[in-house]
């Protein structure tokens, strides 16, 4: 990769092509993750949309197709939520070579009751975080196959706020819906962070970068019909807003460069350029609690036993 003082200034509407690489995006289906889909899918790259739903996958194919005449897009289901589904799910992409993955899925609930999945860990840290872990090491081997991987986790603007409880990772013992949800979008950052630390340490080639959009609202959000329709009066009354945060087009922006930007490192962290909430794509600080090594060893050894896994970063 050439180093960023040689790279040329970054334009989120002119993105470099990535003709012959094939990008993995979960939650691809709606959202933020239509987005990096969609942009993703204009640099010429072939976009996998990871989907627990076969319908609303081809419902967003089918508008990155009428944005992207000649966009190379294609889906598999996706459950982050059953971890046993997911070696199955791996072998669906039928590829040789993985070049990125952008770690996008993620249930938020607003109210209690707390919930689970059906492995019996709590539905928002399950899901969002030991899904993405379970799926990350059994992609690996197809990352390790191409030449330099990345690996992009997709945080959260919320979780700034947030402190890990190590010992109640899953809030059995104080469940609050919004603080559930922030902290486990944390814990999927400080995974982020610990991987490309083990990743460095045996000299694998795969790179892990994390991001997070900042403040992205539906209501600032183009529509894409089905996938997102704005109505006149949701545009309106989110005009005062857009001072302060951003749809979730410009949400996508921090995850793409990830992808793409031969600048990027792996242990970064990237946001949006104003206070972290709205505008281009910068590499930022990375925060206080989240450079914490100790507590993202914690997290990792936690999510092992958690999910009976063994990862060995080299394979």
């Amino acid at each position: 990769m050439s180093p960023a003082s040689s790279s040329p200034p970054w334009n989120v509407k002119r993105l470099p092509r990535a003709d012959g690489s094939v990008f993995l995006v979960t939650g691809g289906n709606a959202g933020i993750g239509y987005f990096v889909a969609e942009q993703l899918s204009a640099t010429g790259a072939t976009v996998v949309l990871g989907s627990r739903s076969p319908a609303k996958a081809e419902a967003a194919m089918d508008a990155i197709r009428a944005r992207v005449p000649d966009a190379r897009v294609r889906a598999v289901r996706l459950d982050l939520a059953d971890l046993a589904s997911l070696p199955s799910a791996v072998e669906s992409l039928a590829v040789d070579r993985l070049d990125a993955v952008v770690h996008n899925a993620g249930v938020a609930l607003d109210d209690p009751p707390r919930q689970e999945t059906g492995d019996g860990h709590e539905l928002m840290f399950g899901t969002n975080h030991l899904g993405h872990f379970t799926l990350t090491r059994q992609l690996m081997p197809l990352l390790s196959a191409a030449p330099a991987a990345r690996v992009v986790t997709m945080g959260s603007f919320a979780a700034k706020t947030e402190r890990l409880d190590v010992d109640d990772l899953q809030s059995l013992a104080d469940y609050r819906a919004k603080r559930t949800y922030g902290r486990s979008k944390l814990a999927q950052m400080y995974f982020g962070m610990e991987l490309d630390r083990r990743l460095r340490a045996s000299k694998s080639p795969v790179v892990s970068v994390v991001a997070h959009p900042g403040g992205a609202l539906d209501s600032l959000t183009p529509a894409r019909p089905p996938v997102h329709v704005r109505t006149a009066g949701a545009r309106l009354g989110a005009a005062p807003a857009a001072l302060l945060v951003q749809g979730k087009d410009a949400g996508a922006w921090p995850a793409v460069r990830a992808v793409l930007d031969p600048a990027v490192r792996g242990g970064e962290l990237w946001g949006p350029r104003v206070f972290g909430l709205r505008g281009k794509p910068r590499r930022e600080p990375v925060w206080e609690h989240l450079a914490d090594s100790s507590v993202a060893a914690r997290v990792w050894d936690a999510s092992c036993e958690l999910t009976g896994a063994t990862w060995d970063c080299s394979k």
